[in-house]
Parts: C-alpha cells; structure tokens; sequence
C-alpha cells in the first residue's frame, strides 16, 4: 500500500503557516487501543487530516496512537467529530489543550507507522500496558503531594525536568524512556510500600510507566490525568493552587509552555537564570540547550565559539567540514551527564 505524503518543501510549508492570519489551536492526545492494519489507518487518517489543515507530529501503531496536532480553531468542532467516529475507543477521547498557544506550534504533517507509538524496550510478553495505575485529577494531585508516603516520579527526559517539575519530584537520571522504566524500578524497589504517582508531558509516557511498576510488584501506583498539561488546565479552571514550578517542555516550535512564574533553569553558557531551550543555529551541532538572550547575541545563536566560526563560513565550507562528520545527539542531548561532559568541553557541539 502506497503511503500518502506532503511533496512541499518544509521551507514553503513554514513560511505559509507564519503567513497564516487565522487562529490556531495546538493540541496533544494519545490512545492505547489495538490497530489491526496501522498502514491502512494512517493512510485514512492522513488524508482526513489534511482535509482539515491539521499540522503535526502523529505515531501509529498496533498498540495505539499518539499525536501533538495544530489545526485552524474553527475546525476544532470538525476535528472532534472525525476523530470520535474513527474507532469505538476513541469515541470522547481526551484532548489536551495546550496552555501557552500562538498557533506556530507546527507547519506541516507528519504521520508515521512505528512499532510502537513510545518505545519502550519492553519484550516481556506478559506485560500488560492497559494494566495502569490509577488516575489522579488535578485536586488528587494536590493532595497526594502532601502526603509523606507518597513519592512523585517524572519520567520524561532532563532537558524536560531541568527547566520545570512538580515539587520535589524524582528524575529518573537516563536518556531514553526504554532506560527509565528499569531505572525506575531499581531506584523504587525500597519504597513499595509508597504510593508511587508516575507523570510526563500529556501523560502517554507515565501511562504505561505505570503499568510497567505494576507488572513489577509495586502495588499503590497512579499516574497524572492527562499529564501536565491537563493537570495545570484543570488547576487553573478550578482555582486550585499549581503546584507545578517552572516551564513545562514541548515537543514543538515552542518548546515550552509557562506553567508558573519561577524560573529553576540557567543559561548553560554563563549560568544566567533562563529557562528558554533553542538550537544551535550550526546544521552540523544543532545541539538542544538553554541559552539567554544576551549568550543569544554574544554567539549569534550557537552553542560555542566553534560552531559560530563555523557558521560564518560559506555554505560550500560548511558543508564540507559536515560531510563525514558522525553527528550523534544530533536534537535532543538528553542526558545531565552528557549534558555537562559537553559544557565542561571547549565545544557544545554534539559531534562524538
């Protein structure tokens, strides 16, 4: 079966979307569900999206679906109805509505066939993932976090907790989820007589981290409703006090959401308080760091002096110095350690 697909450049699809004068709205939303043909779904799927100028990034595969979505907000309404009729378990799914929107969250859509919508490393074929922890509401959460047996674990990556987190929250120190839910484990197995709330972004990771805890003895297990962002929508629609601190990562042009006024994050260049994640503007790093505004301009963009040279260069020369190059961490240096290996390095560059 062919696979549909966009043919426009990326760099005509962006600058249509910033030309855009209509609103959008940015949302996010998973299921865990059993998809028979996952090509075939897609395929239906992409081209009913594209009816509705949906933009985004949408995983599929046999164990569910998974998406962070923009679309015109007139289509909202739409958009709803279609993906209620797709599938009897979609039927009212939840959507998370993001917080902090302009509408520029994204530009074009993507849609993949994966082996599974979060990899997880997981080949127990007794695992159960729709064997989850309980979930907790915005008011739960509240109270769970001041409760003495109980210990709030996030599993999503550093560069994630770093510039926000729940209070007193534990970071599981690894690079990927499939390292995190061993990691877990092992660090927990004293506690299990705690109760244990698992909690990511939109709440797809700590769904099934959930599950995996139960899988693995741990009995008192829960996991945040629809992750931050429903958990910080709720606790403003309701008047309840955010007990979230800093900014909450997203995996889209923002990269971030501001979920309260603190700032817990520093410039990874000076040491600056700033919480404001960007690329290196070197093709050949791009490297994901916290950067101020002030190490913005004094390095025009980059992550060192290395990569700035490098980009005032001719395009030809650059390209040059790339070819060949192994390019490792390319986006995302997700790890505390590989993080301060490379600030304690003379170059940011992601290049191993």
């Amino acid at each position: 079966m062919p696979v549909l697909h966009n043919r426009i450049s990326n760099k005509e699809l962006k600058a249509r979307m910033l030309a855009e004068t209509q609103p959008r709205t940015t949302i996010s939303f998973y299921k865990y569900f059993n998809i028979l043909d996952p090509l075939a779904f897609r395929n239906s799927l992409y081209q009913q999206f594209t009816d509705l100028s949906v933009f985004g990034r949408v995983y599929i595969a046999k164990e569910g679906i998974n998406a962070q979505i923009s679309l015109p907000t007139h289509h909202l309404a739409a958009f709803k109805a279609l993906l209620y009729s797709v599938d009897p378990a979609l039927d009212n799914l939840r959507l998370n509505i993001a917080l902090d929107d302009d509408g520029k969250s994204f530009w074009v859509l993507r849609m993949k066939v994966r082996d599974r919508v979060v990899a997880d490393g997981i080949e127990d074929e007794t695992f159960n993932p729709s064997r989850t922890g309980e979930y907790l509401k915005a008011d739960q959460v509240n109270q769970m976090l001041d409760d003495p047996d109980t210990l709030f674990v996030d599993m999503r990556n550093h560069y994630e907790y770093e510039v926000g987190h729940f209070e007193n929250a534990i970071e599981i120190p690894s690079d990927t989820f499939r390292e995190q839910l061993p990691m877990a484990v092992e660090m927990l197995q004293d506690n299990k007589d705690k109760n244990i709330v698992m909690y990511c972004t939109g709440g797809i990771r700590c769904e099934k981290a959930s599950a995996y805890m139960l899988h693995n003895g741990f009995k008192n297990v829960y996991h945040v409703e629809g992750g931050i962002i429903e958990y910080a929508r709720k606790a403003r629609e309701q008047g309840l006090p955010v007990r979230f601190i800093g900014k909450n990562f997203v995996f889209d042009e923002r990269m971030g959401e501001r979920i309260s006024d603190q700032v817990i994050a520093h410039c990874h260049q000076c040491g600056a308080s700033c919480d404001s994640h960007t690329n290196c503007k070197n093709e050949g790093c791009h490297l994901l760091f916290i950067q101020c505004q002030e190490c913005a301009t004094k390095f025009e963009g980059c992550c060192s002096e290395v990569c700035r040279e490098e980009v005032r260069l001719p395009e030809t020369e650059q390209r040059a110095r790339r070819a060949g190059r192994e390019n490792g961490a390319k986006i995302f240096n997700k790890s505390r350690h590989r993080l301060q290996d490379g600030l304690n390095s003379t170059s940011l560059q992601s290049v191993e």
